[in-house]
């Protein structure tokens, strides 16, 4: 099988909803925690994830934005993304990546007080396909 360009990738993490976002803590230890990529399913190397400003992981991005996302399919399908994180605090650009089912989270929806939003830039993707893997730079 060929190597994987972003858009197959895009195409393969469609089904893929939870990811692990993994962030450094204070102590200098690694912190993970599944989020919702919100139904984002055109992957550009782009990802969006909702949180409270106030959490452990809004501060540690804040105070190191080097992350990573792993993302774990069907079928022997998995994908390790690392990336520069920011803190967005817009509504103009929380409508644009607001979905229904994050109201379940955030009942008062963009208007929720000290919402954030987390943009993760992918700058390296690494890949698994069953048997084959490969690496893409963003």
């Amino acid at each position: 099988m060929p190597k994987l360009s972003l858009s197959d990738l895009s195409q393969k993490m469609r089904e893929i909803d939870i990811a692990m976002l993994s962030t450094h803590a204070e102590d200098g230890s690694i912190a993970s925690r599944p989020m919702s990529n919100n139904g984002e399913v055109e992957y550009k190397g782009d990802s969006y994830y909702f949180a409270m400003e106030d959490t452990h992981t809004v501060g540690e991005i804040r105070r190191n934005p080097k992350v990573s996302l792993t993302f774990q399919g069907s079928q022997a399908f998995s994908v390790a993304v690392e990336g520069q994180a920011e803190i967005i605090q817009d509504k103009a650009r929380f409508r644009e990546h607001w979905t229904p089912d994050i109201d379940k989270w955030f009942p008062q929806g963009i208007d929720t007080p000290g919402l954030a939003m987390i943009k993760v830039h992918a700058t390296r993707i690494h890949y698994w396909n069953g048997n084959e893997g490969g690496e893409i730079t963003v």
